[in-house]
């Protein structure tokens, strides 16, 4: 027995939206929680910054819309984008008919810390940061806790259930035994920074030619710019001189013009490598994993974070009611997998299509690309534009809060 140990009806491995949103939303409806964050604060370089319409319909039922919508942020209405020499439209939000008809650029740290400080007003909200999960506690093949490494030492935590909510390399699901379906992917991106200026466009872009696809999200006073390159190719790419990758920026976007000299070495740029997977199984007794540690996502769409918070509601959703009465069956944890299985399956369905028949030949072919038939449409008939914004912004089987405040919580 560790010198420290604590005791709770759940205990939420990693501070992400995930494991933020379900930790505020059970201590919310009454129920004691613990959160884990590995790291001292949120302030990180995250990948995804992206709040969708959906998300933004949950804040709204919970009454924290306007709050939130204080914090800084960009709005987006529109996706555009450039394919060979013809520039579409490829989704309008506005056409949606949710409470905000558009989608949020806003830094993740600033969204963590939100749902941080809305969970404190709770009391039964325990969020410990600079405790990082080190392995499960198992007995008689339950999962009934997890050790963790603290400043203060090792720790146990002993709880009812064990939510497994830490990212697509999850420590969690690595000492659960889960197996994990590789579905692929074409590709790996380089990430970096360009400053931006006043008199730029203010949408987000994004520009496929033949072998180059290159993004470039507004921040407000730089651009977040993401270079797609063949998967694999990452150690070839940054073996040349950081000047051939300006010069491949400048190509795609000849306007920045001295501005790619400020990438003055590969150290201004961080490869993420792009993964596409999910576990055929979700749950064991006393342990369920959510987000990215059940279903990794392509960065396609954007839809990863809100893919991840629609399981944080639909898990508080089912949960909330078992976790009060200390009853979480190997059926409640099932039914978690059977809410959120078919969405998963689906929107990864759409990206590995995407992948395959846009973005992989468009890094594998020499010829300048043409817009398929279904983008060229989006063009000639403004309102299909809604459909990809609805598939982006709200997807399949959207979840809403049906857990109750409970009072004195």
């Amino acid at each position: 027995m560790s010198a420290n140990t604590l005791t709770t009806k759940c205990c939420i491995v990693g501070g992400g939206p995930a494991g933020m949103m379900m930790g505020y939303l059970l201590a919310r409806a009454g129920v004691d929680v613990v959160v884990l964050e590995k790291h001292a604060d949120f302030l990180r370089d995250f990948r995804g910054d992206t709040i969708h319409p959906s998300t933004l319909e949950l804040m709204h039922e919970l009454g924290l819309l306007d709050a939130f919508l204080r914090l800084p942020h960009r709005k987006v209405e529109r996706l555009v984008g450039q394919i060979g020499n013809v520039r579409v439209t490829m989704a309008e939000f506005t056409r949606l008919s949710t409470a905000c008809k558009f989608l949020v650029f806003m830094p993740q740290w600033d969204f963590l810390d939100f749902l941080a400080e809305r969970g404190r007003r709770y009391r039964g909200f325990h969020l410990m940061m600079r405790t990082e999960a080190t392995d499960l506690i198992e007995l008689g093949g339950r999962i009934v806790g997890v050790r963790a490494n603290t400043d203060a030492g090792p720790t146990e935590i002993h709880a009812d259930l064990v939510i497994g909510a830490d990212g697509r390399h999850s420590t969690i699901r690595e000492h659960a035994g889960f197996k994990v379906d590789d579905l692929g992917a074409p590709m790996d991106v380089l990430w970096m920074r360009l400053s931006r200026r006043s008199d730029d466009d203010t949408e987000a872009f994004g520009h496929f030619e033949a072998g180059r696809i290159f993004f470039m999200l507004n921040r407000g006073d730089y651009w977040q710019c993401a270079y797609v390159i063949a998967k694999g190719s990452a150690d070839e790419v940054m073996k040349r001189d950081i000047a051939d990758l300006r010069r491949m920026i400048l190509a795609m976007s000849p306007w920045l013009g001295e501005r790619v000299n400020e990438l003055k070495s590969w150290d201004d740029v961080k490869l993420l490598t792009v993964a596409l997977d999910r576990l055929p199984q979700w749950y064991r007794p006393g342990l369920l994993c959510i987000g990215d540690a059940a279903h990794a996502m392509s960065p396609i769409g954007g839809v990863g974070i809100n893919l991840a918070i629609q399981d944080a509601v639909a898990a508080a959703n089912i949960l909330a009611e078992p976790l009060h009465a200390g009853a979480v069956t190997l059926d409640c944890l099932a039914r978690v997998q059977a809410r959120r299985q078919w969405p998963t399956r689906v929107t990864q369905a759409v990206q590995r299509t995407i992948q395959n028949r846009v973005i992989g030949p468009v890094l594998a072919g020499a010829a300048q690309p043409k817009p398929p038939l279904p983008v060229k449409l989006l063009n000639w008939f403004p309102p299909l534009r809604g459909i990809p914004a609805w598939a982006i912004g709200i997807g399949v089987r959207p979840e809403h809060i049906r857990t109750k405040e409970e009072a004195g919580a």
